[in-house]
């Protein structure tokens, strides 16, 4: 492994995109992150728990995401996992933040460069 691990994930999956987006908001339970993920997507991205949860897994072996243990059971969540994000994942989100940006960057300068259809 290299000395910059988020920067190997790069780029990295959309699911995974979407959860860490998530978890930058805030340390929550895997049910609000499928919530989460849906809203934010409009419906497109529908994490079903087998997906979800086995993208919380890989997230947890790359060091990106922990159990978050500083917030305590309540009625809502009581018996719930809850995860949060590590210094690793912030890292490797902003870093795909900035490749996704500079892709959008590139294709709307290359559709502003072309000539209109006539």
């Amino acid at each position: 492994m290299s000395d910059n691990p988020e920067r190997e994930a790069a780029p990295l999956k959309p699911v995974w995109f979407h959860i860490l987006v998530t978890l930058a908001e805030s340390p929550t339970h895997g049910y609000a992150i499928r919530k989460s993920v849906e809203e934010r997507t409009g419906g497109a991205l529908k994490l079903w728990p087998t997906t979800l949860y086995g993208a919380l897994s890989d997230l947890a072996d790359r060091g990106f995401i922990v159990e978050d243990e500083t917030g305590g059971a309540s009625e809502d969540n009581l018996g719930r996992i809850r995860y949060r994000l590590t210094e690793a994942g912030d890292r490797a989100l902003e870093a795909e933040t900035e490749r996704l940006d500079r892709l959008v960057r590139t294709a709307r300068a290359a559709r502003g460069a072309r000539p209109s259809p006539a």
